[in-house]
């Protein structure tokens, strides 16, 4: 009985309170939401236009992905200072770094994944092989690519019309150094590549023209693009008595097959490779060996202090980016900037409407003036050799 009757003075109370909560539930309005009108007015305010930058961000490679990376992303924030209006609309780019690691099977699927996600443009791939089975999956859903780093003549032949190159390709590079060769009165040169489509097709057109020069190929090696001990190739072409090596392939493995060159006694041997070894990085990557001093390389463009606008642009790259410049990002700076203007030019954001606007382009960036042939390929495009000055690069022509 004592047991009921708390349990009714405990519910009369419960409910009694219950019932000032409702009351004042009752009489208080819903509070206004701050985040839906926040939304909608910034959706309203610009329209996001998203330019992909597709390079290896991760691996032995990574200092070129990241290189790539912040020339788009210097681009993308000095487009949003310029306040710019497409198709009535005021714009905001964001740019969307994705990582292939330099595979050709990731790069397809990131490839896919950007034509997915409805992205307004991509400035890459970097590698070769990785941009040349890429450059299918972007035709298929007709998104532009821009590639200011591939290099393997292969890319244009198909004819996409969403693939364009903004950098000489390998058969003028190749060119170029069996040309620097000649010029250095060498006679007898090994050739080695790392047999990605890249470093291969360099070396068959660098191959090709030295023996048309008049140099005797004396060894042709291959190794692969993650291998780090060269003593094997390297001593079977010392028996050779070479002057020069050539190269296929990038500075990951370039590196320490010049320190293996200076440990064997070849370190007055000339070492030829293209823009893959034509970086800042290759001297703190072969632990600072001497034989850098005897590299000569070739990238397909001018060169930057020479460029229009190029030390004021490595200015304003360094103080954004301190210590990562390498190669291509100038490059990657300039396509960002080429789709952007197409797109201006063409009044509106849509891939399939910008197209033809960008392979119209005649477009002054801080490279070169860009135009275009009828298969992508940048028209009068540069060559440049450098070469190495206790571990600096300076350059030839």
């Amino acid at each position: 009985m004592q047991f009921n009757m708390r349990m009714t003075a405990t519910a009369s109370a419960v409910l009694a309170f219950a019932g000032i909560l409702a009351g004042c539930n009752k009489a208080a309005p819903p509070a206004p939401s701050s985040s839906a009108p926040a939304s909608a007015a910034a959706s309203g305010d610009a329209q996001i236009v998203k330019l992909a930058s597709v390079a290896p961000m991760s691996g032995s490679q990574a200092h070129y992905g990241k290189d790539n990376a912040n020339g788009v992303q210097m681009a993308v924030d000095e487009l949003n200072k310029q306040g710019m209006v497409i198709g009535g609309k005021k714009v905001r780019f964001e740019a969307v770094i994705e990582d292939d690691g330099a595979d050709p099977k990731q790069g397809t699927a990131v490839a896919q994944k950007l034509c997915d996600a409805k992205v307004n443009g991509v400035v890459g791939h970097l590698n070769s092989g990785t941009t040349i089975p890429a450059s299918k999956v972007y035709n298929d859903c007709g998104l532009p690519m821009v590639t200011g780093a591939a290099t393997n003549p292969a890319l244009t032949k198909p004819g996409y019309k969403t693939t364009f190159r903004i950098i000489a390709n390998d058969n003028a590079l190749g060119a170029a150094l069996a040309d620097e060769a000649k010029a250095m009165g060498l006679k007898r040169v090994a050739v080695i590549d790392d047999r990605t489509a890249y470093g291969q097709g360099l070396a068959e057109v660098f191959a090709d023209v030295a023996k048309k020069n008049g140099l005797e190929v004396v060894s042709q090696q291959f190794t692969n693009d993650k291998a780090t001990d060269f003593m094997a190739i390297l001593t079977e072409i010392k028996a050779k008595k070479p002057d020069s090596i050539f190269y296929g392939g990038m500075d990951a493995q370039a590196a320490p097959m010049l320190r293996q060159i200076e440990q064997l006694g070849m370190g007055n041997v000339k070492f030829f490779g293209g823009d893959g070894i034509c970086t800042a990085e290759i001297y703190k990557l072969s632990g600072e060996s001497k034989a850098v001093n005897n590299v000569f390389c070739a990238v397909g463009g001018g060169a930057l202090e020479k460029m229009a606008g190029g030390p004021a642009w490595k200015a304003r790259y360094d103080a954004a980016f301190p210590g990562q410049f390498q190669v291509y990002s100038p490059y990657t700076y300039d396509a960002t900037m080429l789709i952007a203007d197409a797109m201006k030019r063409a009044d509106s954001v849509d891939p399939k409407v910008y197209l033809s606007k960008l392979a119209a382009s005649d477009y002054q960036g801080v490279t070169a003036k860009i135009s275009f042939d009828e298969k992508g390929e940048m028209k009068n495009a540069a060559t440049t050799v450098s070469t190495y000055e206790n571990g600096k690069k300076k350059t030839v022509k």
